[in-house]
């Protein structure tokens, strides 16, 4: 979708719309809703993953520029700026944010805990300390866990059946972030199995990263897992490029990555998550608190595979893996 059809989907003006309340007609005040997002403005999956929450909220009776106002942040891909951007949109006192990713959400709780928020892509939220309990998150946040302790496993196996000569695997995450346990444990419980060793890679600091992938890459039958996309959108150019100057099978979490240039991936269909979290923000407009809505696990799962990248890095792609792809990038 390109830019200017999605401002026209979103934008207008808002107003307020009349509403009858016994035999008096009033205004009804127009609903803020806040969306703070680590991409930037005309990243194309951004715009496709919002547009699917405004038509959910459309679906559910609410229109931009009649009841409901959005208020965008966008870019918030390091501290500094998931902060300002966070501050920015609790000052404007909005009924509800919506906010993409886990580690995003950590620092808007930082600000307000009062405010709900409805996460999309949380990795683990538990863990991460941004609810309580999956069935009853208590706080002021709830919204969408994007994996489960066995999905670090999963992209393990897969990247073997795309790259069977890999037995090194680095696993990038940010150790700082609890949410980044998770997969890794669970990378290394199936490591044995799969005859792999597996060694972390910090991401928090992109000379580090570099550092860290070119010191890997000095020994054979390399490969790369990255365990979650918020800890990388900074430098997903930088790793796509690292993987195929060194030739190191990589895979990732997210579609954006393929579509990049990256070799394959696997996760929750993020789009699916920000269609459903338009019901979540209904419910919470209408009245529900955050606390007592569960978080939700993910329903629909993507694998995507660039076969142009496979056949640069020399691979031959299993029929039966090509057979399960959602999307085959040519």
């Amino acid at each position: 979708m390109r830019r200017r059809e999605f401002i026209t989907l979103i934008g207008g003006a808002v107003a307020a719309w009349p509403l009858a309340a016994g035999a008096q007609q009033q205004r009804d005040r127009v609903r803020r809703i806040g969306v703070l997002l680590g991409f930037p403005a005309d990243d194309p999956e951004a715009l496709t993953r919002v547009t699917a929450f405004v038509q959910g909220l459309q679906e559910l009776g609410w229109t931009v520029g009649r009841n409901v106002r959005v208020d965008y942040r966008w870019d918030a891909t390091d501290l500094a700026r998931r902060r300002k951007g966070a501050t920015e949109l609790v000052g404007l006192t909005p009924d509800v944010i919506l906010v993409n990713s886990g580690v995003t959400t950590a620092v808007l709780l930082e600000v307000t805990r009062t405010i709900p928020v409805v996460f999309v892509t949380a990795v683990d939220p538990v863990g991460a300390g941004l609810v309580a309990s999956l069935a009853r998150p208590a706080g002021n946040a709830t919204g969408f866990a994007t994996s489960e302790f066995s999905l670090g496993a999963k992209l393990l196996e897969l990247l073997k059946e795309i790259a069977p000569q890999v037995t090194r695997v680095a696993v990038l995450r940010d150790p700082s972030v609890p949410a980044g346990s998770a997969p890794f444990g669970a990378i290394q419980s199936a490591a044995a199995a799969l005859k792999v060793e597996v060694v972390p890679i910090d991401t928090r600091d992109t000379d580090q990263l570099e550092r860290g992938i070119i010191a890997f890459a000095q020994a054979p039958n390399g490969g790369l897992i990255l365990v979650a996309p918020a800890f990388a959108t900074p430098s997903r150019d930088l790793i796509i490029r690292l993987a195929a100057r060194h030739r190191l099978p990589t895979i990732y979490p997210a579609r954006r990555f393929p579509l990049s240039g990256g070799l394959i991936s696997y996760g929750a269909d993020s789009t699916d998550h920000y269609r459903r979290a338009a019901d979540y923000v209904d419910r919470i407009l209408k009245g529900e608190k955050p606390g007592d809505l569960p978080v939700q696990a993910p329903t629909k799962f993507e694998l995507v595979i660039n076969m142009k990248t496979a056949k640069a890095l020399g691979l031959e792609v299993p029929p039966t893996l090509l057979a399960r792809a959602d999307e085959v990038i040519e």
